[in-house]
């Protein structure tokens, strides 16, 4: 069988990981790995990092930064995971769902603003599959409604928009290490503070509410609870992890983006003959191969795909279904407008096998077998 996922694994993290407990014999967060991991990531990436135990906890940190109380309004697609309602519906924010983009997948820029009520506090666009949302648009939205920007990047490291990284161009933005992305530590993953007014607060609600950060740096003599906030450090076995794949992050990437091209290649034919669609990307994107999907004609070609997809020894799998469909959905959230797409495009879409250790001959493989079906 050839699975959907294999975790990223580098050789070098079991010896970072032997080092984390034999040498600097220190398990918990924030110590030489983690410093490490944040020191690539803030050179390479041009903001504020402070690494956590999950993106679905970065986001948590952006909704507390953002202030976000009970009444607010939050504008973000129905196609996303669970976390990035959960972060803000835990500080008792109402979820506004809006379209989605037939191409993209991603937030419709052009259907946010008559989501927006004099209760509106964030936007939060999701780039699914890595591909960059029409953030030019989302940022002159918010600035003139005096909106916060929080990205959901769980799915993009090292793609861009406009050559600016996703999670860099917001307010906030986050990314995930969960051992289904391009870059892992297990569980994990990291916040972006983008304005240096809210650097010091993030600090702060990263460490339990205290001023612990300050006092390591020797900028205070003692420290004490001082804000609200929660335990959102990493452990350094995970930092240890993570840090040898930063250090051939351009290896992965271009690794991926063959496999990327290689899937398309096989399958171009097929879109042309309008069997399937394959991924869009817009000119303006450069994506990172986190995930290569296609689109079938409905739900019912979807289930018969995958299940000779598995018959024929390939794990291929669906994504989301809509957050609004859902029971948590309709009882934290409303969808502003027609759902002309999100239901309609998530009951096509099948997700093919995608990881860093797979091997050319697996991809062709499994386009031959899409072919098969097809014929």
């Amino acid at each position: 069988m050839i699975s959907f996922n294999e975790p990223t694994y580098v050789e070098k993290g079991i010896g970072y990981i032997t080092e984390a407990i034999l040498k600097y014999q220190r398990l918990n967060g924030d110590g030489v790995f983690t410093a490490r991991c944040t020191k690539w990531l803030e050179e390479r990436f041009g903001s504020k990092v402070l690494l956590t135990t999950s993106c679905t906890h970065a986001l948590e940190m952006a909704s507390l930064l953002a202030d976000i109380k009970p009444g607010d309004e939050v504008i973000m697609p129905a196609f996303t995971f669970v976390s990035t309602a959960d972060a803000f519906v835990l500080r008792g924010a109402k979820i506004k769902f809006v379209d989605i983009r037939k191409d993209t997948l991603n937030i419709d820029e052009t259907l946010i603003e008559e989501a927006i009520t004099e209760k509106t506090k964030a936007i939060v666009p999701v780039h699914y599959a890595g591909v960059g949302c029409e953030m030019d648009t989302i940022m002159d939205i918010a600035k003139r409604h005096h909106l916060f920007v929080i990205e959901d990047a769980a799915q993009g490291m090292m793609s861009t928009y406009k050559d600016k990284y996703l999670g860099t161009i917001g307010d906030f933005g986050a990314y995930s290490f969960h051992e289904t992305k391009n870059y892992t530590m297990g569980e994990g993953g990291l916040i972006f503070v983008n304005r240096d007014e809210y650097v010091h607060r993030a600090e702060i609600i990263r460490e339990k509410g205290t001023n612990r950060a300050q006092y390591f740096r020797g900028e205070i003599d003692k420290y004490s609870w001082v804000d609200e906030g929660s335990s959102y450090l990493p452990s350094e076995l995970n930092a240890a992890y993570l840090l040898p794949q930063l250090e051939i992050a351009d290896e992965i990437n271009n690794k991926r983006l063959h496999l990327w091209n290689l899937y398309y290649e096989e399958l171009k034919d097929l879109e042309k003959s309008e069997r399937i669609e394959l991924p869009f990307i817009p000119k303006e994107c450069q994506h990172n191969a986190h995930m290569f999907y296609i689109k079938t004609k409905d739900l019912e070609e979807r289930t018969k795909l995958i299940n000779y997809l598995d018959e024929h020894g390939v794990n291929a799998v669906f994504h989301y279904v809509p957050l609004h469909t859902s029971i948590a959905g309709r009882k934290y959230g409303q969808f502003i407008g027609e759902d002309r797409y999100t239901t309609k495009e998530s009951e096509r879409l099948v997700r093919l096998p995608m990881f860093f250790a797979l091997e050319d001959d697996k991809v062709r493989y499994v386009a031959e077998q899409i072919k098969n079906f097809y014929q």
